[in-house]
C-alpha cells in the first residue's frame, strides 16, 4: 500500500482534489470536503509518525555533520522566502494572493522530498537531517521571516496579517505557538515513543509514511473543497507565481551545495528539500490564521503541493537516469561534505 500511495501520489492528489471541487455536482448533501477544524488534527497525527520513524542514527548524523545540515537549513529558510516575497511582489501580487505565497515561502521542506531523493539517488540521510531540523525550527523560522516579509509588503497585505484571527494580538506569535503544538510537540513525542518501543520500529514505518501521504492528501483536498467556490476567480498570475517560486527554488538549492562544496548526492537532496515545501503544512496554518469566509490565503499553499510534486518527479526521474558522479553505496547514502 505504500508503495502505491507514494508511486502515484500526484494522481491520488489529483483526483481527490477533483472529487473535491465537483462534490456538490454529486447530490449528495452531505460535504466531507469543507470541515477545514479537522486539519491540524491531521497534522498533529503526521508529526507524531515522522518522530516514531526518526532513527537514532539520524540524531547522531546531525552532531557529526552540523555545518552542512545548518547551511543547508540556512538555505532553506533564506532562498524560500526572499524568491516567494519577490516574485510575489514582481508579479504585483496583494492582500490574500501575496499573503499564501509568502507563507509559501516560510515553510519547513517538505516530507515528499525524502522520498524523491531516494527516487534521485540523492543523500536520504542528509534529507531526512533537512526536513527534521527545519521542521523543529519552524516555530522560530516561520513567524520570523512572515515579519520580515511584512515590512516589505504594501498597505493592503499588511492589513490581512495583522487582521488574522488570533488572541495573542500577533499573528508571528500566533503562528509559532501553532507551530510549537502541531509539530515540535508531536515529533518530540514520537520519537520518545519510538525509543520506548523499538520493537515497533518496522510496523511504525509503515503506518507512519501511509498516514502522512494520507495527511497530505486529505488536508490539500479539502481547502480545495472548502475554497471551491473562489478557485474560479483566481487570476492565471498566480499559479505562474508558485511555478516560478519552485523552480528557482530548486536552482537556490542546488547553488546552495555547489557554494558548500556538496558531493553531488547531497546537492540533489538539498535541491529538492528547497523546492519542494511543506504545503500542507502552510494551507493549514493558513485556515487556522486566517478565519473570513472570503479569505483566500490557504488557495497558494494547497496549490503549490501540485507543482512542487510534479515537477520535483520530474526531477527525480531524471535524476535517476543519471549516473552519480560518486560510485560508492556510501556516497548515496552517507556521504560527508567534500
Amino acid at each position: 500500500m505504500t508503495k502505491l500511495i507514494q508511486r502515484y501520489l500526484l494522481v491520488w492528489l489529483s483526483l481527490l482534489s477533483l472529487a473535491a471541487y465537483y462534490w456538490p455536482q454529486t447530490g449528495i448533501s452531505f460535504d466531507p470536503w469543507v470541515h477545514t477544524s479537522q486539519l491540524p488534527y491531521l497534522i498533529i497525527v503526521t508529526m507524531f509518525g515522522v518522530g516514531w520513524m526518526l532513527p537514532i542514527d539520524e540524531i547522531k548524523k546531525v552532531a557529526s555533520r552540523w555545518p552542512t545540515i545548518i547551511g543547508g537549513t540556512l538555505t532553506q529558510f533564506l532562498v524560500m522566502p526572499m524568491l516567494a516575497l519577490g516574485i510575489g511582489i514582481a508579479f504585483g501580487l496583494q492582500g490574500d494572493m501575496l499573503v499564501g505565497v509568502i507563507l509559501v515561502g516560510c515553510v519547513p521542506g517538505a516530507m515528499a522530498s525524502n522520498v524523491l531523493t531516494i527516487v534521485s539517488k540523492g543523500n536520504a540521510s542528509y534529507s531526512v537531517s533537512l526536513t527534521s531540523l527545519a521542521t523543529l525550527l519552524s516555530p522560530i523560522a516561520v513567524p520570523t521571516m512572515l515579519a520580515i516579509s511584512a515590512s516589505f509588503v504594501d498597505a493592503s497585505t499588511l492589513e490581512v496579517l495583522e487582521g488574522a484571527n488570533d488572541d495573542s494580538g500577533s499573528v508571528y506569535l500566533t503562528s509559532g505557538i501553532k507551530l510549537l503544538k502541531w509539530v515540535v510537540i508531536p515529533v518530540i513525542a514520537g520519537f520518545l515513543m519510538g525509543r520506548l518501543l523499538p520493537q515497533y520500529e518496522q510496523q511504525a514505518k509503515v503506518i507512519g509514511s501511509n498516514v502522512a501521504n494520507l495527511a497530505i492528501l486529505l488536508i490539500i483536498a479539502t481547502v480545495v473543497g472548502a475554497s471551491r467556490e473562489k478557485l474560479a476567480t483566481l487570476p492565471l498570475l498566480v499559479f505562474i507565481c508558485l511555478l516560478l517560486i519552485n523552480i528557482f527554488g530548486y536552482l537556490g538549492g542546488f547553488t546552495g551545495g555547489t557554494l558548500m562544496k556538496l558531493p553531488h548526492p547531497m546537492k540533489r537532496a538539498l535541491t529538492l528539500e528547497v523546492g519542494m515545501q511543506n504545503a500542507g503544512l502552510g494551507a493549514t496554518l493558513a485556515t487556522e490564521l486566517f478565519t473570513s469566509p472570503d479569505s483566500l490565503v490557504s488557495i497558494a499553499p494547497a496549490f503549490y503541493t501540485f507543482f512542487c510534486m510534479f515537477t520535483g518527479t520530474i526531477l527525480a526521474w531524471y535524476w535517476s537516469s543519471k549516473h552519480v558522479q560518486e560510485s560508492s553505496d556510501e556516497s548515496v547514502d552517507e556521504a560527508q561534505p567534500a
